[in-house]
């Protein structure tokens, strides 16, 4: 399924951006043609499908690596640079993001999720971290050891006190700043 997906959203983006590239050179429209064009596709539903295999998350990052490196001054760079002059995360972060997200808005209550179904809430509401921890339950498959709230429970647990909780806007913004680059296989 992925290696039909790519090829096309690949296609799709650079052919529809291709106008974009000449008559524009600044990056704010490049990063809004990033945010665009290529998130939305590739971002779609990344709670439910979030790749944990290397090569799927670097065939889904080479997406948006082509599109960067398309740009008249980004050819020579390499892709971390790249990102860093635009100031766009990466995909396998952004899916981070959205996992961390979708914990906080079931822990609280806010997303339709039976929370019970997914989750464990620790006891230890005293130990070290953030008052919110979340016990990792075993996974009866192997397919379910690799659903979001498996994944996602370590991240979570690790949060900073520093995390703003009290609103879940306030929590994204808070997570937008945190560094996860323990956390992320490739980039």
């Amino acid at each position: 399924m992925l290696a039909k997906l790519l090829p096309k959203h690949t296609r799709v983006l650079l052919s529809s951006t291709r106008p974009l590239f000449v008559v524009t050179q600044t990056y704010f429209c490049v990063r809004r043609c990033v945010f665009g064009y290529v998130k939305p596709l590739l971002d779609f539903n990344s709670v439910i499908w979030s790749p944990h295999i290397i090569n799927y998350i670097t065939a889904i990052e080479s997406v948006q690596r082509r599109f960067t490196k398309r740009l008249p001054s980004f050819n020579t760079l390499c892709y971390r640079d790249q990102l860093q002059h635009l100031s766009i995360p990466s995909l396998e972060l952004r899916r981070l993001q959205a996992d961390l997200f979708w914990c906080c808005k079931s822990v609280f209550d806010v997303a339709v999720l039976n929370f019970d179904e997914f989750f464990k809430r620790s006891p230890h509401r005293d130990a070290r971290g953030h008052k919110y921890k979340l016990y990792k339950k075993s996974p009866d498959t192997r397919i379910r050891s690799e659903f979001f709230s498996e994944c996602v429970t370590a991240v979570w647990n690790e949060l900073s006190v520093s995390t703003d909780f009290s609103t879940i806007p306030c929590f994204k913004g808070s997570i937008l700043n945190a560094d996860f680059s323990d956390y992320l296989v490739c980039f």
